[in-house]
């Protein structure tokens, strides 16, 4: 008998009391935690989430949770899903079930009080592992323990079969091969992923993109990556992909899985605007991305400091920090002239413009299209004399004297 060691999470007073409220209605035996929180466990990773199953219908959760006091959100009540809160904690509880139909993108399901029903439609043996509120470990597949504990991502059943009811299981194949594997991935997985590649085509850019940003931000996805490019997967869903020395540097060098996707594209602010866009990132990912490539152009690791504050006045701090990001891992033997850049870039804070359209027109200047010019030629001389902080009234009259021939 294979039991979870001593886990913060499973003593908890939320946790008890919510399996406690399971196990009043539907008796021992009726809900066991599953998936990443019993994963985790047995692997020695933190524990995020704690997902439960129950072979109580959705209906029914719903009414034992409340009868404990406890709060119950109908979160995906049609397909099973009840969140039971405790103590401020989430609980995700699905009853158990079987696949009826599925259309590569999402499922039609049946519940079911088998548990061995519920394990076979789900996508890794190590993720179907079931744990009791004591902690003891149930493997309906019979293959799961062993998978944990050798870091082997394994589909349950037919590798086809799986990646036929959703074709996301290719990506959440090296995802998880990214933060778990061991080793060279499963042979079979890995032979049926490329042979439906082509499928992820179904799949909605927000699911793609989702699942790619958390299998960058693995301690190190080199593998995984390098998989994905030898099967053609990672063509299918980012054709721009150019994974190299850069990526391979900057994954030593950096954890951000933004700046790792960036890292795996060409510096070009069009493209990746293209990217970010077709992927559906969020704007601030989108932003980010094409302000860092724009910084690239005017930051080397050659840079006077000087040069560097105006690069962060021009562009933002985090531009900058990316841009060199990006350099250092072009260049990974000059980390050292990256760091103390990046420290500098850490440390200032760029100043507003000092002047305005009032001053302008305390000098005679009327509102209007001349102003606008007079302000830029102000600011590109304040920056090449380094944000002076006085004389700011004498620039000016120069400038307009200068204009006015």
């Amino acid at each position: 008998m294979t039991r979870l060691s001593d886990q913060v999470w499973l003593r908890a007073s939320s946790t008890r009391a919510v399996m406690a409220a399971l196990e009043a209605t539907g008796g021992p035996g009726s809900a066991r935690f599953v998936g990443g929180c019993v994963r985790n466990a047995l692997m020695g990773q933190p524990v995020d989430d704690i997902d439960i199953a129950t072979t109580l219908k959705p209906e029914e959760t719903e009414r034992a949770i409340r009868a404990a006091g406890l709060k119950a959100v109908p979160t995906g009540i049609a397909h099973g899903t009840v969140t039971a809160v405790a103590d401020g904690a989430p609980f995700e509880i699905t009853t158990l079930r079987r696949d009826v139909s599925t259309d590569g993108r999402k499922a039609v399901v049946a519940f079911t009080d088998d548990w061995a029903e519920d394990a076979a439609r789900r996508d890794f043996r190590l993720n179907a592992l079931y744990a009791d509120a004591d902690g003891e470990v149930f493997d309906p597949t019979g293959q799961g323990l062993a998978d944990a504990a050798a870091g082997r991502i394994v589909f349950v059943g037919d590798a086809g079969t799986r990646i036929r009811e959703d074709y996301l299981r290719i990506l959440r194949f090296f995802r998880f091969f990214a933060w778990y594997g061991q080793g060279e991935p499963d042979a079979e997985g890995l032979a049926a992923c490329q042979a439906l590649a082509s499928g992820m085509g179904r799949l909605s850019a927000e699911r793609v993109s989702k699942e790619l940003l958390k299998l960058l931000a693995a301690p190190d996805p080199r593998a995984a990556v390098q998989a994905m490019a030898r099967t053609g997967v990672l063509t299918q869903i980012l054709p721009e992909a150019e994974p190299g020395p850069a990526f391979d540097a900057g994954i030593e060098q950096t954890a951000d899985a933004a700046l790792r996707l960036s890292l795996l594209l060409p510096a070009e602010a069009s493209l990746l605007s293209d990217v970010a866009r077709r992927l559906r990132l969020s704007n601030g990912v989108r932003d980010r991305l094409t302000a860092a490539a724009s910084a690239r152009r005017d930051v080397d690791l050659d840079i006077t400091d000087a040069a560097l504050r105006r690069a962060i006045y021009r562009h933002g701090r985090q531009a900058v920090l990316d841009g060199l990001a990006r350099r250092s891992a072009e260049a990974p033997g000059r980390r050292m002239d990256a760091e103390r850049l990046s420290g500098l870039a850490q440390s200032w804070s760029p100043p507003r413009l000092p002047v305005g359209g009032k001053d302008l027109a305390r000098l005679g200047v009327p509102p209007g299209p001349e102003t606008g010019r007079l302000l830029k030629a102000f600011e590109d001389s304040w920056l090449a004399d380094g944000f002076p902080t006085e004389g700011h009234a004498g620039r000016l009259q120069a400038l307009i004297n200068a204009r006015r021939g």
